[in-house]
């Protein structure tokens, strides 16, 4: 006796899933190639050349990463962006909370990439759900007449770093979501900007939500942060 098995057909949502998964295993074999293509440039004693090669892996890298933070939702399961937004969280401890003056600060594990094109989703992927975790239950706040300051912290110990842009589409989505939170709105009749630099230990992003009267304040402790 023969048996034959029907294929079921699969829905929308499997075949976006296959889709997607199609794109990340595309992805993984252009990072492969471009691995690759970093170091034969490097054993060529070609240092520009692979670290330009270099750049442009990291570039397939975030996109990849985007890929895969959706891939888990298209299976339908119910927990799955709970699931992922926790892992991200675990990956990229964003810290947020008030300063002992009362001022609004976040803190990511990162200085912010310059992205000449392209979108800059990944910020919204992790820094938005800290962002909701840390206000959920609590009542809201509203800073207007304010500063918002971002301070880029770079390892002192690579001197390559180039300065950020000081304003690039990194820059612009942290302050939208931060606005959602702690602003009525980021127009510059309500708020104003700074960017300055500093030497650190580690890399990362601060950012903080001043009081315009109490800025200088903020300016003169600047150098003990």
């Amino acid at each position: 006796m023969y048996f034959t098995q029907r294929r079921r057909l699969r829905t929308k949502s499997e075949t976006t899933y296959i889709k997607t998964l199609d794109k990340v295993e595309t992805k993984l074999q252009r990072m492969k190639e471009q691995a690759d293509a970093i170091r034969w440039f490097y054993d060529n004693d070609n240092l520009l050349e692979s670290y330009k090669q270099a750049l442009k892996l990291e570039e397939l890298s975030e996109e990849a990463v985007l890929l895969t933070r959706v891939l888990p939702a298209y299976t339908g399961a119910v927990n799955a962006i709970v699931e992922v937004d926790k892992i991200v969280s675990d990956t990229i401890p964003v810290k947020i909370g008030f300063t002992a003056e009362g001022w609004f600060s976040v803190r990511i594990p990162a200085l912010l990439p310059k992205k000449a094109s392209g979108s800059a989703d990944y910020i919204r992927s992790y820094l938005y759900p800290a962002m909701r975790r840390f206000f959920e239950g609590k009542p809201p706040v509203r800073f207007k007449d304010c500063v918002i300051v971002y301070r880029h912290v770079y390892d002192q110990s690579r001197p390559e770093r180039e300065m950020r842009d000081h304003d690039n589409i990194e820059i612009n989505m942290v302050t939208d979501i931060i606005a959602m939170y702690v602003l009525p709105d980021d127009n510059p009749a309500v708020c104003s900007h700074y960017y300055c630099s500093a030497a650190g230990c580690e890399d990362r992003t601060e950012v903080f939500v001043i009081p315009k009267r109490e800025f200088s304040r903020w300016m003169a402790e600047e150098k003990r942060l």
